[in-house]
């Protein structure tokens, strides 16, 4: 890879409906989403571990600058796809990090998503009630 100053990593993540584009700049470790910094983006500490947990095992919090669209679905979906995206992009950066970010399980895109409806039935699965008269 090309080590300059001015090198963009990109990574694109995606989880249910949601998908996140993710620009990764060596800088601070400032991560903005959609404008606003993460902490104003999502509610939920949690949430923003989730998104944080590739560049915290992979020891890069503070070398990156991560700057994301994400667009599609709520937030649980967006942090996931947030994730992958920032694992993807991390990958772009160097080689090194494949170990640790298989083995957590960071680089494989979650294909669960809600069941489709089907004909007859009340939901995906749900049967209309059953009555003997």
């Amino acid at each position: 890879m090309a080590k300059k100053n001015n090198v963009t990593y990109i990574g694109t993540g995606r989880r249910k409906s949601s998908v996140a584009r993710v620009f990764m700049t060596p800088g601070t470790g400032t991560i903005t989403v959609n404008g606003k910094t993460l902490d104003e983006y999502l509610p939920l500490e949690t949430l923003r571990m989730v998104v944080r947990s590739p560049l915290e095992l992979t020891e890069t919090l503070g070398t990156f600058d991560v700057m994301i669209n994400v667009n599609g679905g709520g937030y649980t979906g967006q942090s996931g796809a947030m994730r992958h995206g920032i694992a993807r992009a991390l990958l772009e950066a160097s080689d090194d990090y494949r170990p640790a970010l298989k083995a957590a399980g960071f680089l494989t895109r979650d294909s669960r998503a809600k069941e489709r409806k089907k004909y007859g039935l009340k939901g995906a699965r749900r049967a209309p009630q059953f009555s003997k008269r």
